[in-house]
């Protein structure tokens, strides 16, 4: 797939992280919902003139779309902190997989267990990490990996009386809902729970 099929996903991927549908985007940008349909689809051949008003709205670049191999690799996204987390984002808004670097304080209020849509990776860098699950809890240190899905009711925060950090990798739907509404992140939902199975842990390396 070249660098122009990818733009279509690319733009999709972009709009419904904002929780946007086709008519609130097309409405913004001032065209009609056919013209960015087919946009989306690779079935109309983009052009400056149609991707300018997009990413204006969007807040991306046009290169974002297009993953030019000589752009800056550099992310500049902005740091956030509430609800007791610095949340800094590691990778575009356009891209595939979102990473996060979550940091929990120890004085973080507690927080209601969240259900959505999504699957969730993570690894602790430092500190220990309580991780509920349903009716489970998992304490992981420094060094360990959790997966699961985030259908389940779960919650995470700092263990004792030092913060956290975490590298947190979501699919798509999973940031899009895991993380609280705010400047530059998408607003949150809770639909209703699906059991599943527990996350499984990585045990660090010896040495």
């Amino acid at each position: 797939m070249n660098e122009l099929e990818r733009l279509g996903p690319r733009l999709r991927s972009a709009r419904q992280d904002r929780g946007w549908t086709l008519e609130d985007l097309a409405e913004r940008a001032g065209m009609s919902p056919s013209t960015l349909s087919r946009l989306e689809s690779g079935k109309r051949q983009a052009s400056l003139e149609l991707l300018l008003p997009l990413t204006r709205q969007l807040g991306i670049r046009v290169d974002d779309l297009l993953d030019a191999p000589d752009r800056d690799p550099r992310v500049h996204r902005t740091t956030i902190r509430r609800d007791g987390m610095t949340i800094a984002p590691l990778t575009r808004e356009a891209s595939e997989v979102r990473a996060f670097k979550i940091t929990y304080h120890p004085d973080a209020p507690e927080r209601e267990l969240q259900v959505h849509e999504g699957h969730e990776w993570l690894y602790v860098l430092s500190g220990k990490l309580r991780l509920t699950l349903a009716d489970r809890e998992h304490v992981l240190g420094r060094g360990e990996a959790a997966e699961f899905d985030t259908s389940v009711p779960h919650r995470m925060r700092a263990e004792g009386a030092r913060g956290c950090e975490v590298i947190s990798i979501f699919n798509s739907v999973g940031e899009r809902l895991h993380l609280h509404s705010g400047p530059g992140l998408p607003a949150s939902a809770t639909p209703t729970p699906t059991p599943t199975t527990p996350p499984t842990t990585a045990q660090p390396e010896a040495g």
